[in-house]
């Protein structure tokens, strides 16, 4: 993979591409989100696992375009759910569920509940241009708030509150966010790797 060369971001999640954009910015990358493609793809994420529905998403954008993909599946693994929702975390209250039905069901269901830790689990995959498949996996632990706090961030970040904060993720400035996420520790495994490629002549 040379530099300059088109890396699709596979998400339609507008959130995600401000988030992969801002730490991705270091790197000698032209990043090509998939809503600026000129036709639309569907992927079905019915993987059984994060890392399963990750390859499945970037595989799909690389056969289409041609191109490097990069996508990631996220799961935010409750310890008083046996870690559910999991590889469920994106409908968790049910397929046609918004962010704000997921944060609902998360807090009804832990209503009475006092073990109200939880990790945020973020797997990316790569698929190089000529069809090769990395992974990179990055973690941040927290606990699940009792009502939403913060009106930043999207998805569950209103009621995650990162191990050593007194604010949750949607209360952080996203800079700050960004330095701790699980996203992040995953794009950094995956910051080095693309370094080590630059750096190699023979690759």
């Amino acid at each position: 993979m040379t530099t300059r060369s088109p890396l699709v971001l596979a998400t339609g999640n507008a959130g995600k591409v401000q988030e992969l954009r801002a730490l991705l910015a270091d790197l000698d990358l032209s990043l090509l989100p998939a809503g600026d493609l000129d036709d639309s793809l569907t992927v079905v994420e019915d993987a059984d696992t994060l890392a399963g529905n990750a390859q499945k998403k970037a595989r799909a954008y690389h056969e289409h375009t041609g191109h490097a993909a990069l996508a990631d599946d996220t799961g935010l693994e409750v310890a008083a759910l046996d870690g559910g929702p999991g590889v469920h975390t994106a409908r968790f209250a049910g397929a046609d569920a918004t962010p704000e039905d997921n944060k609902q069901k998360l807090l009804r269901v832990l209503e009475e509940v006092d073990d109200r830790r939880a990790r945020f689990r973020t797997v990316v995959a790569l698929i190089d241009a000529d069809g090769t498949a990395h992974t990179f996996e990055g973690r941040c632990a927290g606990t699940i708030t009792t009502a939403p706090h913060g009106d930043g961030g999207f998805g569950y970040d209103p009621l995650f509150r990162p191990d050593g904060s007194d604010q949750t993720f949607a209360e952080m400035p996203t800079e700050d966010k960004n330095e701790i996420s699980h996203r992040r520790k995953a794009l950094d495994a995956l910051r080095t790797f693309l370094s080590g490629l630059k750096s190699d002549p023979g690759r």
